[in-house]
């Protein structure tokens, strides 16, 4: 009986916690969260429970929310997905490099799926650390559409799948970067490009697609044949596999350096050389790029100008600034040894 009273009295000595209030009112620690930070993703009778329990149990917000309603955290909060790629690391590594030269820390949340409950989550998990802003580097078309119906009362930017004249979104130019790599390729002679694309519900892959048909269509040219990858090293080389049997195929734009790799792979074990008969370009830079046998040709993304650019819209608007735009940052090509002229036949 002693033990169970000093139990009771400690209860009543501990502040009441978020998980109190869930626990009480029936919902999630999430549905706590929006419910404080006025997210208009929840129901009305859930919200009016939530704050019923509030009241009940004394809960009051702890200093990081207090810090999210005077926007003085000095932290930007950043959602980002697949991170094991090569693209979304490094926007994420811009990101917090930027901001940290612009005073901000940087809270990263991964997504390890594309659900709506996933990037809900991330979201929440930020909004309790008290961001003042959120950055959000997701290329999925579903995911994107999803992050631009958030009605959040902290300012959020996009990062990748933008398009050239959108709000609060920064980004590459991917469709130009597409332009450039297809463009060398017929400025070496070859008539037609093939393309081995991106998972096509990506919006970057999309965009790459659509420069390399711009590319043809701005010469009168018909494009080559297309095959779609996932980004890794093996779709690549089964997409390699089967363009090594069009010996008409002379030149291959490859949407990233990972499938590039493969179709390398798949290209030299057909008995087609690169580049005697066949160029290959990639898309990425990645560090090894210039390793791959033959060193690859490939676009080169300004990810350290990205990242810059994306902490400027964040203080632009964390500053009064209302919808403001900064211009899509210009990729590069790199030329190697992966292309060359085209055989004459």
């Amino acid at each position: 009986m002693v033990a169970e009273s000093s139990q009771r009295e400690a209860g009543r000595r501990r502040s009441p916690s978020m998980a109190d209030v869930a626990a009480l009112a029936g919902v999630s620690h999430q549905t706590v969260s929006r419910v404080l930070n006025d997210s208009p993703l929840v129901r009305e009778d859930t919200r009016e429970r939530v704050h019923a329990a509030i009241v009940e149990l004394g809960y009051r917000r702890n200093a990081a929310a207090r810090l999210l309603a005077t926007n003085q955290s000095g932290r930007i909060g950043m959602v980002s997905a697949h991170l094991a790629l090569y693209g979304p690391s490094m926007i994420a590594a811009a990101v917090q490099e930027a901001g940290r030269e612009a005073g901000y820390d940087v809270a990263v949340v991964g997504v390890l799926e594309l659900s709506e409950d996933a990037l809900r989550d991330a979201v929440d998990r930020l909004l309790d650390q008290a961001v003042e802003a959120i950055v959000v580097a997701v290329a999925h078309r579903d995911a994107l559409n999803l992050v631009r119906s958030l009605s959040l009362p902290i300012p959020i930017v996009l990062v990748q799948g933008v398009c050239r004249g959108d709000v609060m979104a920064a980004g590459i130019d991917q469709v130009a970067g597409a332009r450039l790599a297809t463009e060398h390729l017929l400025d070496l002679g070859h008539r037609s490009v093939a393309h081995v694309s991106g998972p096509t519900d990506w919006t970057e892959a999309a965009q790459r697609r659509e420069g390399w048909r711009q590319a043809h269509e701005a010469r009168g040219l018909l494009p080559g044949p297309e095959l779609a990858g996932d980004w890794t090293a093996g779709s690549g080389y089964d997409a390699g596999l089967r363009i090594a049997r069009s010996p008409d195929v002379s030149a291959i734009f490859v949407g990233n350096d990972a499938m590039a790799l493969g179709v390398l792979k798949a290209l030299h074990e057909a008995g087609r050389s690169v580049p005697d008969d066949v160029s290959v370009v990639g898309f990425d830079d990645v560090p090894e790029s210039a390793f791959y046998w033959p060193a690859l040709t490939t676009v080169v993304q300004a990810f350290p100008e990205l990242g810059r650019r994306a902490v400027e819209l964040t203080v632009r608007a964390l500053g009064g600034e209302d919808r403001p735009m900064v211009d899509l940052a210009a990729p590069e090509l790199v030329v190697r040894a992966s292309s060359g002229p085209a055989r004459a036949r």
